[in-house]
């Protein structure tokens, strides 16, 4: 029961579940922004349970291609593939399987858009991203980021069955804050990287480099995040959030020019997570505290 127990641990692993988690927490606010009220709860089990295995099985081809970078970094050394507690086999087998239950799900149960897009996402993270760009060009994370910033549009299309400028200004978000995330957290991990030979950016361009290239993009984001206050997908309590939250994330990437100590860019990486869950929520939050109101709005000028 302890080994079945064990082997089951080794496999929700692959998929990254805290990583898969935050896509899925986008796709499914995806699904809310595309609707008044409350979506189809076909689109909404259907399209997140698929979009969650999609998601996890690109994961698991991620672990695959990058078994010998993992036992190189301390980051990963611990990962199943690493380890040794899962065979390439179990994992290509796994992955595999996974990605298509995950297009029979979508394809099936909720619309072939959707599949073909999500499917385009595992293809992109999987073999463009992690098995090219990752060991290409140190402007990885940039080109690559638009796979991990699909997942609002995938959650819209699941439920609207159509492609919406408002999806693609979600997808622009997250394609934005991407690289700032992320290249914090290489600043942090860059002797890792260094030794796996993977061209990060503050492997081949350095670390004050690196630094301003965060403080570009967030600057980039904080204008991109005004989108949908500008466009008329959200109102004003999005617009306040999303400015309470830009003016923390600029702090943050401020203060890494000049960081206190080696932890900090961890700091901000940390930082980039709980602002892109706040700024979904405050979409959200406005969608629906603001959607109703404006609706009897309507009503009572019918009546009238």
């Amino acid at each position: 029961m302890e080994l079945t127990r064990d082997l089951i641990s080794e496999y929700l692993q692959l998929t990254k579940p805290r990583v898969v988690a935050l896509l899925v927490f986008c796709a499914v606010i995806g699904m809310f922004l595309a609707v008044p009220g409350i979506p189809p709860w076909r689109a909404l089990v259907f399209g997140t349970l698929g979009i969650w295995m999609a998601s996890g099985s690109a994961a698991a081809f991620n672990h695959l291609i990058d078994e010998r970078i993992d036992k190189l970094m301390a980051r990963t050394a611990r990962r199943p593939l690493a380890t040794g507690s899962l065979t390439p086999r179990q994992v290509l087998v796994f992955a595999v399987l996974l990605g298509i239950a995950s297009m029979l799900v979508l394809a099936l149960l909720v619309n072939l858009l959707t599949a073909l897009l999500t499917f385009g996402g595992l293809i992109g993270y999987a073999l463009v991203y992690t098995a090219y760009l990752k060991r290409a060009t140190p402007q990885n994370i940039v080109i690559g980021g638009l796979a991990g910033a699909i997942p609002p549009v995938l959650g819209w299309t699941a439920v609207t069955g159509h492609l919406h400028a408002f999806a693609l200004q979600l997808c622009l978000i997250i394609f934005v804050w991407t690289p700032p995330h992320f290249w914090a957290l290489a600043i942090f991990r860059r002797d890792d990287y260094a030794r796996a030979q993977v061209p990060m950016l503050p492997v081949t361009h350095g670390v004050a480099y690196t630094r301003w290239h965060v403080l570009f993009y967030t600057v980039l984001l904080v204008l991109v995040t005004l989108l949908p206050a500008l466009t008329g997908m959200s109102g004003l309590i999005y617009l306040g959030g999303a400015v309470v939250l830009d003016v923390g994330f600029l702090y943050y990437a401020v203060r890494l020019l000049n960081p206190p100590d080696e932890l900090f860019p961890m700091k901000v990486f940390k930082y980039s997570i709980v602002y892109l869950m706040a700024l979904f929520a405050f979409l959200l939050a406005d969608h629906w505290l603001v959607e109703p109101i404006v609706q009897q709005g309507l009503v009572l000028q019918h009546l009238s």
